[in-house]
């Protein structure tokens, strides 16, 4: 077990990265195998499971064992996660204003060309 020690989350990002590299949904077992087997199928499942209770993933039963997806992209997740801090928070607008505040002129002009480019889109479209 001299194996070097993950950064919190790093486990879980390999795992979903696996899933989307994957075309279907995957077995506890299959995405041991597609990590290269070092890890133990217990901490793979449990992974999957923690996963799936956090609504990153969805499952679906294949013969006696589930089989995982993810239910979004990574851009998808990130959204996802912004929602959900958004919400866990009393105050939208402090959160949001905290946010723009911190951005970088680059991903602040990216900002607002996005904003504009959405405030001139055509309704119809």
């Amino acid at each position: 077990m001299g194996g070097a020690k993950r950064a919190p989350g790093d486990l879980e990002r390999e795992i979903t990265a696996a899933l989307h590299a994957a075309d279907r949904a995957l077995t506890p077992r299959e995405v041991r195998s597609a990590l290269g087997e070092s890890l133990a199928y217990t901490t793979v499942l449990t992974i999957l499971v923690r996963l799936e209770g956090k609504g990153v993933l969805e499952r679906e039963r294949r013969g006696r064992a589930f089989a995982y997806r993810p239910v979004a992209d990574d851009p998808g997740l990130a959204v996802r996660r912004m929602h959900q801090l958004l919400d866990e928070r009393p105050d939208r607008e402090v959160v949001l204003t905290r946010f723009l505040g911190s951005l970088s002129d680059d991903d602040e002009q990216l900002l607002r060309r996005m904003l504009h480019d959405l405030d001139t889109e055509d309704p119809d479209t």
